[in-house]
């Protein structure tokens, strides 16, 4: 007999996929959507790295990737147009990027609520580790000062099922930024865990730090990590 899993479900299946590629991320996104809309899976939590990769958001601006396609080339850096919220962000190794593929039904079917309780899992999981961040009014994602520590950009497809999320900085070559405007603010700077702490922080006890603050700020079980 298969199981099914309903909306109200509280179970969370965390799978920790190491370093893929962007492509193959969207893909298993796409594939776990559809498998969640149906309650064949529960509520799903994808955790990776990526190769380097720009990535912009549906309301991106194309002029806030500054690096034209040969200095990507140079660099090793992909480029994705991809359906999510959000402008231009940078992923690659020392980052901890969040998948959740959510049912937000029946009654978490807020979207803004949805992005600041994410802000919220992430300031509590970093708080853990010993940083201290916050969120900006009028701006999504988490921050130490005026430097961006997490990027945020979601999706929500019929049916009230998220995917796509949130990327931390880890211990991340901040240089990579500068072939982008992140998130297209211009005066904003970006940090990484590791800078804020002075010292290389384990992107396994990152990891672990964001499960444990994701289930409790979400209030689900974990099913598998």
């Amino acid at each position: 007999m298969t199981e099914t899993y309903s909306s109200d479900c509280r179970m969370l299946e965390v799978r920790r996929l190491g370093v893929i590629p962007y492509a193959e991320a969207l893909e298993l996104q796409a594939s776990l959507v559809d498998d969640r809309r149906e309650g064949r899976i529960p509520d799903q939590l994808l955790l990776v790295e990526h190769p380097h990769v720009i990535t912009v958001g549906a309301s991106g601006d194309a002029r806030h990737v500054l690096s034209d396609e040969g200095e990507r080339a140079l660099l090793g850096v992909e480029l994705f147009e991809v359906g999510r919220g959000g402008d231009a962000t940078y992923h690659g190794p020392g980052q901890l990027v969040g998948y959740p593929v959510l049912d937000l039904k029946p009654d978490a079917k807020d979207l803004r609520g949805y992005l600041r309780r994410l802000e919220q899992v992430l300031i509590a999981a970093v708080a853990s580790l010993g940083v201290e961040a916050h969120a900006v009014d009028g701006l999504t994602g988490v921050w130490v000062g005026d430097a961006k520590l997490a990027a945020i950009g979601v999706r929500v497809s019929s049916g009230w099922i998220t995917s796509h999320g949130f990327a931390l900085n880890v211990s991340t070559d901040l240089r990579y930024f500068d072939t982008i405007v992140p998130c297209g603010l211009e005066d904003r700077s970006v940090t990484s865990l590791s800078e804020v702490l002075g010292r290389a922080v384990a992107m396994e006890d990152a990891a672990t730090a964001v499960v444990e603050a994701f289930v409790s700020l979400f209030d689900l079980k974990v099913l598998v990590v």
